[in-house]
């Protein structure tokens, strides 16, 4: 760290002890009460990349509601989708990536697609944490964790940079770390766990009130993944957040969420609290998804893998069901026209054989 971020975090320590008070303790207090968890709108979003076949769909005109307050994930194979709707909710795809369509409305920031420059850059920690899929992504290698600390408040014009450092401090122990010598050190002087949760921190030490989380157990160890997801858990309960949550681990997304979104193709194919979804599977593919996890007892050859492979960017098919070339429920009408969004009791499912079901039982 350097001498100046080594004195800010000496006087955080000292203004810490002579309060009586835990190093976290003050976290946020040199910040406005930063209000309630926002809600989140998504609305006929739609992103293509540019190929040379043309520009193709990556996200397809998707709808989805995130609650106040609660945690959404997002499963669904790689490919799906999934991250390029998270960068979406940040304004934050990269080329050859562009939104070609739709909203974002964020309770507090308004159409978050309609913002940039400074006012975007402001939105991104002060309204959005983001936590990467690979931590290490989001770490600078030539500084220490505390001077990307002092950076980040920097950029974000935050007046009492002592305040910021007592206040990752604590997040850092908070979560089980010793804070001073994460701050004091480098990213390869950390493990992955640690990584992760030093990502955590710089997504919640401005006091983001939307946190996204992309894939955040990837490639930890049992041990190191349960203790990230109780991590999740309690801060978001401490902290007052809504949460997204990335996965493609569906026991990940039962352990820690509300409500889940199953993704296929860059479409949302069912929507609902997280056990209607998971204990009474709607789509055929959601039922293949929880059909392919391997069993720890029990019959080991009762798991099935889904047929077929998911799709491509050029493989994608221009009209009709996303899913049918792997659909064991395939129909004629699925070859030519977009399935509808069904209620089925809590939840939304995009099934033609599932909207057949409904009209035979209407």
């Amino acid at each position: 760290m350097t001498m100046n971020a080594t004195r800010l975090l000496r006087r955080s320590r000292a203004e810490a002890a002579s309060s009586g008070s835990p190093s976290g303790a003050a976290a946020g207090a040199h910040r406005p009460d930063p209000g309630p968890p926002p809600g989140v709108r998504v609305r006929d979003l739609t992103v293509v990349y540019k190929t040379p076949l043309g520009e193709l769909p990556a996200v397809g005109g998707v709808s989805l509601t995130i609650a106040p307050g609660t945690i959404t994930g997002i499963v669904g194979e790689s490919g799906s989708g999934k991250s390029t709707l998270a960068l979406s909710l940040l304004n934050a795809v990269q080329p050859p990536g562009r939104i070609a369509g739709g909203s974002v409305e964020v309770d507090g920031l308004g159409d978050v697609l309609r913002l940039g420059g400074d006012e975007l850059r402001h939105a991104r920690g002060r309204h959005l944490g983001y936590v990467f899929q690979a931590a290490q992504n989001s770490l600078n290698p030539l500084k220490t964790v505390g001077k990307q600390v002092l950076d980040l408040g920097r950029s974000h014009g935050v007046d009492d940079l002592p305040a910021l450092v007592r206040d990752a401090r604590g997040l850092l122990e908070r979560m089980g770390l010793d804070g001073a010598r994460v701050l004091d050190s480098h990213q390869h002087e950390l493990s992955g766990g640690m990584r992760q949760r030093v990502g955590i921190m710089l997504a919640l030490v401005l006091n983001a009130r939307l946190a996204i989380l992309d894939e955040p157990t990837t490639a930890l160890d049992m041990i190191t993944q349960a203790t990230i997801l109780r991590i999740v858990r309690e801060v978001h309960k401490e902290r007052g957040l809504t949460t997204l949550m990335i996965t493609h681990d569906i026991g990940v997304a039962a352990e820690v969420t509300d409500r889940l979104a199953v993704m296929y193709g860059g479409r949302v194919v069912e929507h609902g609290p997280t056990m209607d979804v998971l204990g009474a599977p709607a789509h055929p593919y959601t039922q293949g998804l929880i059909r392919a996890i391997p069993r720890l007892s029990g019959d080991p050859t009762q798991a099935r893998a889904l047929p077929g492979r998911p799709p491509t960017l050029g493989t994608l098919p221009a009209r009709g069901c996303v899913f049918r070339e792997r659909c064991p429920l395939r129909m004629e009408v699925c070859e030519t026209t977009e399935p509808p969004r069904v209620a089925v009791e809590e939840k939304t499912v995009a099934c033609h054989a599932v909207a057949a079901r409904r009209e035979e039982h209407a």
